[in-house]
């Protein structure tokens, strides 16, 4: 390699013959092999790499595999060479070769050389915005990355304490109701109520079939009236015990005739307390059985949203992600938010899934902060060509012009320090424009801003 191969590189713009060829003398040409690694993502950068030609894919372990970032392609793009001034920098992704060509390696304790002789100043302002830039970084992901993580546990322990209250409650209720039936079938026995008896009894419990009725709560609270006054009458001391859970499984005073008709006296109480108590039982445990069925959606959405089990780039339906956000921030979506899905019918497109659900997060979250806890959250997705549509909709105030020109801006936010996901709208436009080869837009005025995603259903 001479001088005549790197002279024409922009970034060596303005160096001397001279002074390119010191840096030759520093470095080493290294040829670009399709499948051999140069360098490692974490170790420690004590070369710095400049394309000549070829190409070069930048990649990082993200979970179980490795992810491609990037891609050196264009001569001049560099990579490393960090600790030229910081002892603790290390390459920030792995470089493999793509295609065949060159590249000049120069170790960092040279450039470092290099640079202080011929940019004694410009060595000096690199050393201090490293120093600085990895403090401030560091500080600002530690304190952001905490705040994230404790706003969706705390979003997710609403979401599951709910179900897991309600499962717990119908348990210990369930106890007792069991412990009724069997005094209640005791009670009988010591009456020695017939085998005709119980069977008829048994006949006209099967008649009622509480999943089927549907009634007015206020109806359910005079046919339980009506219930209980009968039962009173006919001598039944726990009338209102009993009178619940017959009303509410559909059962009326006629009901309550024939089954009179069916016991004696004496095994009427015991006979209805019976009856009563299966009905409770089978109540209580359908709540048990749909409380801890909304915890293991709850815990499968999680799992999908995080997609902690599946490899990166993947055929993804962004339906299903879609859906596995809004259950994540189910506990901003109450009161006054409604949500509404227009749900179009999309094919599965080929994409990093739990990147996407990240997008999707921090343009939902973004929504129902400008509606400030009143409004209407709309999902829009549909097909065009070879694209997918996503829309995301929300009736806040909307953006000025200044700021929604200014919104894909790298480290600009309108929000106060700890609100928000911590993910921007830049780190947002980079997955979609450069992760998926997409576009992302807004469109904003009083009462209806939207956010627009497009991504290929098939990558380049």
């Amino acid at each position: 390699m001479d001088v005549g191969d790197i002279k024409g590189l922009s970034l060596f713009a303005g160096l001397s013959d001279g002074q390119l060829t010191e840096l030759l003398e520093g470095g080493a040409e290294v040829p670009i092999e399709p499948g051999v690694k140069l360098f490692t993502e974490g170790e420690h950068a004590d070369f710095w790499w400049v394309l000549v030609d070829g190409a070069i894919d930048l990649s990082r372990h993200v979970g179980r595999e490795d992810t491609v970032v990037g891609r050196m392609d264009v001569p001049g793009r560099w990579a490393g060479g960090f600790r030229a001034w910081d002892e603790r920098g290390v390459y920030l992704a792995s470089g493999r070769g793509v295609q065949e060509g060159r590249v000049l390696r120069v170790p960092a304790a040279v450039l470092r050389t290099l640079t202080d002789a011929w940019f004694p100043l410009g060595g000096h302002l690199i050393n201090g915005v490293y120093g600085t830039a990895r403090s401030i970084e560091a500080t600002a992901r530690q304190r952001q990355s905490l705040v994230t993580l404790g706003t969706l546990a705390a979003g997710l322990a609403h979401e599951i304490n709910n179900p897991a209250a309600a499962a717990t409650r119908a348990a210990g209720a369930l106890e007792g109701v069991c412990q009724t039936l069997i005094s209640s079938l005791d009670r009988l026995a010591q009456g020695e109520i017939s085998a005709s008896q119980l069977t008829a009894l048994d006949k006209l419990r099967r008649e009622i079939q509480p999943a089927a009725i549907s009634l007015d709560p206020l109806d359910v609270a005079d046919q339980e009236n009506a219930v209980a006054t009968w039962l009173g009458r006919h001598g039944v001391e726990r009338d209102w015990v009993i009178a619940q859970p017959l009303a509410a499984a559909g059962v009326d005073v006629a009901w309550c005739e024939r089954a009179a008709a069916v016991l004696d006296e004496d095994n009427l109480e015991p006979g209805l307390d019976w009856v009563a108590s299966t009905f409770a039982a089978t109540t209580l445990l359908s709540e048990v059985r749909e409380s801890t069925r909304r915890i293991s959606d709850l815990v499968a959405a999680v799992r999908s949203y995080s997609q902690m089990d599946r490899a990166s780039l993947q055929p993804t339906d962004v339906t299903q992600g879609l859906e596995n956000t809004l259950v994540m921030l189910g506990h901003k979506l109450r009161d006054g938010i409604e949500v509404v899905r227009e749900y179009g019918d999309l094919p599965r497109i080929e994409a990093y899934t739990g990147e996407l659900n990240q997008v999707w997060t921090n343009l939902i979250d973004n929504a129902v902060d400008a509606m400030n806890g009143s409004g209407t959250l709309r999902v829009r997705t549909r097909a065009e060509g070879h694209e997918i549509v996503v829309e995301i909709a929300d009736t806040g105030e909307g953006m000025p012009p200044e700021v929604a020109a200014r919104a894909f801006e790298a480290f600009y936010t309108t929000k106060d320090v700890g609100k928000g996901t911590g993910l921007g709208l830049d780190i947002a436009r980079r997955i979609v424009v450069e992760r998926h080869n997409g576009s992302i837009a807004i469109t904003s005025a009083p009462g209806d801003t939207t956010l627009q995603v497009r991504l290929p259903v098939r990558r380049p």
